[in-house]
């Protein structure tokens, strides 16, 4: 890339993990390009690179759900950082243990110092803008962006990557969020960690109830309990006397997502063979442009073989029909398989199916295959366009599998189980109990079951509606039907290099938008290899095309 008279202007809007992975293909791309290009990132917050979710000052105590064995996040060849472990070892000075979940903030550096790299192979053609983005809109035969206080120049293209941005609440947090401005109620979110853990402080002694029961609670526990001064050993949780008295934990089936298998060898039994990828590959690409019954049916027919060979060899029973009945009500029922579990049941059906002193059930098995195949899935799916009906049936099948696929540490499990064991963590209110508002807060009941709370924390991930959109420039392009979603319960519709199409299936011209505010035309947009896979490679591919700088 190199900068000039009559250059082609990008701006980007947002620099986290998807924007630094479409910077560093792009990069790549026109590393060999005669071309000059110059590109504007806005981004306000003060991580750039690492983004929100990967703050290099959150928590220590927010972990990721993926060890160190699994992170697969490859620079590109102009890199100097190297792997995240090799980052890593270089940075502490000790060799990381495959096995180990890290902190996310620890990635965030790791990012942080492969944007350093990145801007220094730019040679200055990458400029950050630390302003936020207030709107965009058609100009000419470019975009305006709006940032800071006057209108920037006219950019040739435009790509959003906003992540998950600020949404309107739902009609439950919304009826919450007005109860604690008027009562003695208190209403926090789950991050940032570090300011959670700061408002915690004042919460010794009292009763805390947690909206959610996924990869957020596990952080939200430990920033209550160790994060006030607890500790976890071999022999249970050992309190501070400065953490809440109880903590409720709460969702509709009260059901913690299924730890990951916590060695590499007890993973292996779940990888595929590489007859079986390639079978599944072809599967998913046949899927994605199916209608959705041949979809199912095409998923189904190979995971049935895998999830029989794999159970099998681990020494299950497998009763014929099994398989297939399970995945029938997951394509109908997500999660009804478990629906007789409690919650107590599930953390330790879980924990003793990730240690490996039980079996593998069908469930545990589907969800690591479709785990280890993650890559295939999006590689059969995001290149092309997916029906509407059949992108439904197949992005709700992924989204449901994640509390397999997208399991925690086993250590994260245990971490409860000892809460729980301790008295400071109860589970009689998990499941979908109902609430009433008092001047002290909240009343929770369910089967004759009550407790009173005075704070409540949403840990709660909203689901990319572009209807619930709260945050210019994205809420503004929603309302003009800019972005339109691909169908109920997607979000919007775009073509695999992340142009945008309009509520006709016509391209937005020099608009793009990768992430999960695609989810819908992408699948499996949560993972961070993603941010640096196939579709940062198409979209700086396109770019290439669509302004000309192919020669």
């Amino acid at each position: 890339m190199s900068v000039g008279a009559g250059s082609a202007r990008i701006a980007i809007v947002g620099l986290g993990p998807r924007s630094l992975g479409a910077l560093e293909a792009l990069v790549t791309h026109l590393a060999q390009v005669e071309c000059r290009v110059t590109v504007d990132v806005f981004e306000p917050s003060d991580a750039p690179g690492a983004g929100p979710n990967f703050h290099p000052e959150e928590s220590p105590l927010c972990l990721l759900n993926i060890p160190f064995r699994d992170i697969a996040i490859r620079p590109p060849a102009f890199s100097r950082c190297g792997s995240f472990a090799q980052w890593f070892a270089k940075r502490t000075g000790q060799q990381a243990d495959p096995d180990s979940f890290p902190p996310r903030a620890d990635l965030g550096r790791y990012l942080q110092a492969r944007l350093d790299d990145l801007l220094d192979e730019a040679q200055g053609a990458i400029t950050i803008i630390s302003e936020k983005v207030t709107r965009i809109e058609r100009s000419g035969a470019g975009w305006q962006v709006h940032a800071g206080d006057q209108p920037r120049a006219l950019y040739d293209e435009v790509l959003l990557t906003p992540g998950q941005p600020e949404t309107a609440a739902d009609d439950q947090l919304a009826e919450w969020q007005d109860h604690a401005s008027r009562s003695q109620g208190q209403l926090a979110q789950a991050y940032p960690a570090a300011q959670l853990a700061r408002r915690a402080c004042d919460w010794a002694g009292r009763t805390v109830a947690i909206r959610g029961l996924g990869l957020s609670t596990f952080d939200v526990l430990r920033v209550l309990t160790c994060g006030q001064g607890g500790s976890f050993d071999a022999q249970g949780y050992h309190p501070s006397g400065r953490e809440p008295a109880a903590i409720y934990p709460l969702s509709l089936n009260g059901h913690s997502p299924f730890p990951k298998p916590a060695t590499e060898a007890l993973d292996a039994r779940f990888d595929l063979q590489p007859s079986e990828m390639d079978r599944f590959s072809q599967a998913m690409a046949q899927a994605a442009v199916a209608d959705p019954d041949t979809a199912r049916a095409a998923i189904n027919a190979v995971l049935k073989p895998v999830v029989t060979r794999i159970l099998t060899d681990c020494g299950a029973a497998v009763p014929d029909g099994a398989v297939a009945d399970w995945l029938q009500a997951e394509w109908t029922d997500a999660g009804s398989q478990e629906k007789d579990l409690s919650p107590i049941d599930t953390l330790r059906t879980g924990m003793a199916l990730a240690d490996g002193s039980r079996a593998p059930t069908i469930g545990y098995t589907v969800g690591q295959v479709w785990r280890k195949a993650q890559d295939a899935l999006r590689a059969g799916y995001n290149p092309v366009e997916t029906p509407a009906e059949t992108a439904q049936a197949l992005v709700g099948f992924d989204e449901g599998l994640k509390r397999y696929s997208y399991g925690p540490p086993l250590s994260a499990a245990r971490e409860l189980m000892a809460l729980i064991h301790s008295g400071i963590v109860n589970m009689d209110l998990a499941v979908d109990p109902e609430f009433t508002m008092t001047d002290s807060g909240w009343t929770l009941e369910t089967h004759g079951n009550t407790a009173r709370v005075s704070i409540m924390i949403d840990a709660v991930l909203p689901a990319p509606d572009l209807s619930a959109i709260a945050t210019a420039p994205v809420s503004t392009l929603a309302e003009n039907d800019v972005l339109t979603p691909q169908a109920h319960g997607l979000a919007a519709r775009t073509l695999p290099d992340g142009q945008v199409l309009d509520e006709q299936g016509r391209i937005v011209s020099q608009l793009c938008l990768l992430g999960r505010l695609a989810l819908g035309s992408v699948i499996a947009v949560d993972s961070l290899h993603d941010c640096f896979g196939k579709s940062s490679e198409r979209w700086a591919k396109g770019v290439r095309a669509r302004q000309g700088l192919n020669n």
